[in-house]
């Protein structure tokens, strides 16, 4: 890295996989001395991702992809393991996450949490999104049990938000990766078929807290939309 680069490229596009990273990058600017990000707007509608350029960073083709010039231009995809390779490297006063010596509990929290968005919410609202906007053909089963799944998924969160504020942490919780990461895919409900989350009160303020961090408004705006 020469002294005028920024430490992190982000490869990132308008997709709820995307805005978790700009908003974790936002977070850490105001956090980290120093700290900033360049990146490049992907159109994943003209495969650009799918490129030989792009496959030797993520080799499964897909946005997000960090790639750390601070550290020899080491690459890292998948969205919840980039989130927990920038805690760890850049966001050393645990700030956005726990400590797992110091706080192995709550530490299992947010991991436990930030997969139930990576392996629950994502595909399953994914789906939902694909079925209701993009299938060539109408299926009702597949957007009918997509929809139910989602909404199945709002419920457990709304069990875990009840009298919380945030997913992990003591008390009510602290705001961490686990709800940045869930949060880019429950504010795109209305998109993807839930039109409302009236149904889900705890998860309602919940997102109506997310949407007042300030991480949150400036990484909502990266990429820009033209």
């Amino acid at each position: 890295m020469t002294s005028t680069q920024k430490p992190i490229f982000l490869y990132t596009g308008l997709t709820p996989n995307g805005f978790p990273i700009t908003i974790y990058l936002e977070a850490l600017k105001s956090i980290v001395p120093g700290f900033d990000y360049d990146y490049e707007k992907i159109d994943i509608s003209t495969n650009r991702q799918k490129e030989p350029w792009f496959i030797k960073l993520n080799p499964n083709g897909r946005i997000p992809v960090i790639v750390d010039r601070s550290r020899k231009d080491f690459p890292v995809f998948e969205t919840s393991a980039i989130l927990l390779y920038l805690a760890q490297h850049y966001d050393k006063q645990h700030k956005y996450w726990f400590s797992s010596e110091t706080e192995p509990n709550e530490y299992s929290d947010m991991l436990q949490w930030l997969f139930f968005a990576h392996g629950g919410i994502g595909p399953m609202q994914g789906q939902l999104n694909h079925f209701n906007r993009y299938a060539p053909e109408e299926i009702p089963y597949a957007k009918k049990r997509y929809l139910d799944e989602t909404k199945r998924l709002y419920g457990v969160l709304d069990i875990r938000l009840k009298d919380r504020d945030f997913l992990a942490g003591a008390g009510r919780g602290k705001y961490s990766i686990a709800d940045i990461k869930t949060f880019a895919w429950v504010r795109m409900h209305a998109y993807s078929g839930v039109e409302s989350v009236d149904e889900w009160p705890n998860v309602k303020a919940w997102l109506e807290r997310l949407n007042k961090e300030t991480s949150v408004v400036s990484g909502l705006q990266v990429p820009p939309r033209t």
